[in-house]
C-alpha cells in the first residue's frame, strides 16, 4: 500500500487546500471516493488537472 495517498497529500502538492480539491473533483465529476486514494485514481487526477507544480488548470482559482 505504498503508492495510495491521502487527499491531504494529493492537494499538498497542487499547493491547495483539501476542500479546493474535493471542490475541482466534484466539478469535473471525478467519480472519487474515500480518504485513500488509489495509484489509479491518481493518475485519474494528474491526467485531469496536469502536473503538481505546474500552472493551474485553464479557468481554475486556487
Amino acid at each position: 500500500m505504498s503508492n495510495v495517498k491521502t487527499r491531504a497529500q494529493i492537494a499538498r502538492e497542487f499547493g491547495i487546500s483539501r476542500k479546493t480539491l474535493y471542490n475541482w473533483l466534484k466539478a469535473e465529476k471525478l467519480p472519487i471516493k474515500g480518504r485513500l486514494l488509489s495509484p489509479k485514481q491518481q493518475k485519474d487526477i494528474y491526467e485531469k488537472f496536469g502536473a503538481p507544480g505546474g500552472a493551474p488548470p485553464k479557468g481554475w482559482r486556487a
